[in-house]
């Protein structure tokens, strides 16, 4: 069990020693995620610093939600050293604590088949065995909400702006700039900070990464986002639809692939000036997008989001700038060519999302599959005779029907495998079931008086 110590980790791990000298280090927490990508950490003092990096902490996976059953509950935390870093939020004179993210493998060594970063790294590895890396740049909107006097969320909004709006308007300027501190304190590269459209609603983009680095990043950067605004007496939620008759947040994946240092989605030669790779890529998204919905925007709220009229995509379609489209192709080409899939929300879990899409375009790489063509026109403003005509499909509509298609097709157990497979369809058909059967304030509203 544990980390192979390799000369670049014991060079690494060296550095982390230095850091907490430095720094007076006291505490590290060992974080990672259940199925739903809901961070957990467990925390230890820094003497236990050998054992942690040697993988010899142990924990019960048995009550960490779509882990083990009680009897093979006894599992065991990797820290990937390349996680380490300082909580900026901690840093007092003579104490700070720091953080690991970690996978999770079984008291034999391997890895454990229900952790959601393990998933993620199967396909990482699918990918290299073909000759690429995987990059992506995701995009996660939030919304800021007012807390009561005992610090829980009302359903009152931070803020009445809108898009690119400044101070004094946007209320939320100064909490955005100190997650952006946050976030640069512990590594991130910050390339834009803004209002959104909806009131009370913001995004902070962060530079693209290999795909399990983004993973980690999406992640840390949700924690950290609740975190600050916390302190600032403020609730921060990625749930995709929070409030009836404004936008939505979505999580866009800008995703790409690399051949060594070249983008394989660049053609300079084609009229797109994309490759027959992208296309393909492309093709696959297509292909495979309804039998990854569920993944991908997991929660009954998530259908809520994906409704015409809050710009939110929900026909399936590709365009090379058309933003009413599923897929786009960003206007930046060279090595910046991309695949931006427009439908994920930032409730969903950044590990299986990310896999589930990487291994849908790269079915359409290996299979070979043919892109049909771009719709160019405004989608959200045509008919449905005319979509029909165009052979525009609709992505599923609700999370029952999204798992009906997870159940019908092979990629989401050949890309989960049959443990977080099985674990998500019963979590998520809980889940539908029990929203089913609630009774809402809705049906209170319009039924109880009038029958």
């Amino acid at each position: 069990m544990g980390n192979v110590i390799t000369k670049e980790n014991t060079g690494l791990l060296e550095q982390i020693k230095e850091t907490i000298n430095k720094k007076s280090v006291e505490l590290l927490h060992l974080q990672f995620v259940d199925i739903e990508g809901i961070l957990k950490h467990v925390t230890v003092t820094t003497a236990q610093l050998e054992d942690v990096v040697e993988g010899k902490m142990m924990f019960d996976g048995s009550s960490i939600k779509g882990f083990s059953p009680i009897n093979k509950s006894d599992l065991y935390l990797v820290p990937d050293l390349n996680t380490f870093t300082v909580l900026p939020w901690t840093v007092e004179d003579g104490y700070s604590e720091a953080r690991f993210l970690c996978s999770v493998s079984n008291p034999d060594g391997t890895l454990f088949e229900g952790d959601t970063r393990n998933v993620l790294k199967k396909v990482v590895d699918r990918a290299a065995d073909q000759g690429y890396m995987i990059s992506v740049g995701p995009e996660l909107e939030f919304f800021l909400f007012k807390t009561d006097e005992y610090g829980y969320p009302t359903t009152e909004l931070s803020d009445r702006a809108g898009y690119f709006e400044p101070s004094p308007k946007d209320i939320g300027e100064r909490v955005r700039l100190e997650i952006y501190r946050a976030l640069k304190a512990m590594g991130f590269t910050i390339e834009a900070s803004h209002h959104e459209v909806a009131e009370g609603q913001h995004e902070i983009n962060f530079k693209y990464a290999d795909v399990l680095t983004a993973a980690d990043h999406a992640t840390t950067y949700k924690w950290v986002v609740k975190t600050i605004a916390r302190q600032y007496g403020l609730h921060a939620t990625f749930m995709p639809k929070p409030v009836f008759g404004i936008n939505g947040s979505g999580m866009h994946v800008n995703m790409s692939l690399f051949e060594g240092n070249e983008n394989s989605f660049y053609d300079p030669a084609d009229k797109n000036q994309l490759s027959e790779k992208a296309y393909q890529f492309i093709a696959g998204l297509l292909e495979n997008v309804k039998s990854f919905t569920a993944v991908t925007n997991p929660l009954v709220n998530s259908y809520k989001r994906l409704v015409p009229g809050y710009e939110a995509p929900c026909y399936i379609a590709w365009s090379a700038s058309n933003r009413s489209a599923l897929i786009r192709i960003p206007a930046k080409r060279g090595l910046a060519t991309r695949v931006e899939l427009r439908c994920p929300d930032p409730s969903s879990n950044p590990y299986l999302t990310f896999a589930v899409i990487a291994a849908a375009g790269l079915d359409g790489i290996e299979k070979g599959l043919e892109v049909r063509n771009p719709i160019n026109e405004d989608i959200f403003h045509m008919s449905e005779d005319i979509r029909a005509d165009l052979g525009i499909e609709n992505l599923p509509g609700s999370l029952e029907a999204a798992l009906a298609e997870l159940q019908a097709n092979e990629i989401g157990l050949k890309t989960l495998g049959e443990h977080v497979y099985r674990e998500y369809v019963a979590l998520k058909k809980a889940e539908w079931d029990n929203y089913r059967t609630a009774v809402h304030s809705w049906e209170i509203e319009n039924y109880h008086s009038k029958f």
